[in-house]
């Protein structure tokens, strides 16, 4: 079995920084029965939705097995779990509280204190209730101060017994790929509702921070976003003009209200009419400082001119991951060294998610992920070029630590380190998920933990 391989100098060897796994709820939760149904309820039950026509009614049956899968989360050896709350399981359609909803949480954020795994809690993964929806969702401007309510029964009930609380999980998914886009729930088609859609979610992110520093003022409190370096898929001037236009229009847009306030000048200015409705004090409410930035980062994109705009180039030599990304360790190192030269500075980072999809076999009750240990060798070595490059990086965490339900993807991809038997809900610790276990004991122990580069 390959092992992870970092320099021995590195400073992701240092106990200080975090080493974790992370999930979101409707991706593993199950018991659909005991929430509210959300968008991607919704979502799944249109035909043609869903690659594979499957759902998340049952997905991993986390509620049901989270006492087994915190065992399994302690037995690696990890220092934090990052998970998400599922709005619906808390907030009921009247607006009353969920008491066994939210006490399914409180439940699991005590247990992993008494194993000394730190909670790292997102508030939003995309699975916004649908009573919500049918206000309006995202473009309904209400909807973010309906998120600030939600916020603060589950900081009230958490507070400080949890490491850092996020916001939003990757705003641009539920903005452009929800309502401009139409590949994730509701599967709206619009730029206009895309937009609108971005500036309430910022919104909601700001709206919520107050509230949370005031009912845990010992957690950390951020917000996570997306990333990929943007490339022209030729030299010609229209493609070039096509890569920046999707950097500002799917990493800037996201990060530059946070730190600055404004939205960024695109090269191709959007309508008049596409633009959307900002009342007077939203920016400042949207730019509160954080105390940390969440980083997911998965691949590149590559770019061509579309008639003005921009569209993306799919990616065709390998190696590719079964979602079909290009496997491009160092777009972490470029993008985050893009961003902190463009906005002069960036807040500490958590790297939140950054994981692959490959073709995983059981044999023998084993699953012999070769790829997929390469993949996190490459990418753990981009977060020390980080670190070389001044750039401040406080921790890690591996997507995902199950094999889960992938959105529009369905069971049809594996993320996970731990495989799951989606018939009897076994679950089988990949190789990966053995080589970043004896990665993180031997980090703890103060031993060799990795061989020399």
């Amino acid at each position: 079995m390959k092992k992870i391989n970092l320099p021995k100098h590195s400073k992701l060897l240092s106990n200080e920084f975090v080493f974790g796994v992370a999930t979101s709820s409707f991706q593993i939760e199950g018991a659909a029965n005991e929430r509210e149904p959300s968008i991607w309820d919704t979502f799944c039950a249109q035909p043609g939705r869903i690659k594979d026509g499957s759902n998340g009614l049952i997905a991993c049956e986390h509620v049901k097995r989270w006492r087994e899968d915190v065992d399994l989360i302690a037995s690696l050896g990890v220092d934090a779990y990052r998970f998400s709350i599922a709005w619906g399981r808390v907030i009921n359609a009247n607006g009353s509280i969920n008491s066994a909803g939210l006490g399914f949480y409180v439940n699991l954020v005590n247990t992993l204190a008494t194993l000394g795994i730190a909670s790292h809690v997102t508030l939003y993964h995309w699975d916004l209730p649908q009573y919500l929806e049918d206000q309006g969702g995202w473009v309904n401007r209400e909807t973010a101060y309906k998120f600030a309510e939600y916020a603060e029964v589950v900081v009230k009930a958490l507070g400080d017994k949890v490491a850092s609380y996020a916001t939003l999980n990757e705003p641009f998914c539920s903005a452009y790929l929800s309502y401009e886009a139409g590949i994730h729930a509701p599967g709206k088609r619009s730029r206009k509702q895309g937009r609108q859609a971005a500036h309430n979610l910022l919104l909601a992110h700001g709206l919520a921070l107050p509230i949370l520093r005031k009912h845990a003022p010992k957690a950390e409190h951020g917000i996570v976003l997306n990333f990929s370096p943007c490339f022209p898929a030729s030299e010609s001037a229209a493609d070039q003009r096509a890569a920046a236009m999707a950097h500002a229009y799917h990493n800037l847009w996201y990060l530059q209200p946070l730190l600055a306030g404004t939205y960024p000048e695109l090269p191709v200015p959007l309508a008049d009419d596409e633009w959307p409705i900002i009342d007077d004090g939203d920016m400042a409410i949207i730019s509160q400082p954080i105390d940390f930035l969440g980083v997911n980062y998965y691949t590149r994109t590559v770019f061509r001119d579309k008639n003005g705009w921009f569209s993306d180039v799919p990616p065709s030599e390998p190696p590719l991951t079964t979602m079909g990304w290009e496997i491009y360790p160092q777009g972490l190192t470029e993008v985050l060294t893009q961003l902190k030269a463009a906005m002069g500075n960036l807040p500490p980072i958590y790297i939140t998610e950054n994981g692959a999809a490959f073709p995983d076999e059981v044999i023998d009750n084993q699953v012999h992920d070769a790829a997929r240990i390469d993949y996190y060798n490459g990418h753990l070595l981009a977060v020390h070029n980080c670190l070389e490059q001044g750039i401040e990086i406080k921790g890690y965490f591996a997507w995902s630590l199950l094999d889960n339900f992938e959105w529009a993807e369905g069971y049809t991809q594996r993320f996970g380190i731990v495989h799951v038997n989606f018939d009897n809900q076994q679950r089988i610790l990949k190789d990966s998920a053995r080589a970043l276990r004896q990665f993180w004991h031997a980090r703890k122990l103060n031993i060799e933990a990795a061989e020399v580069l």
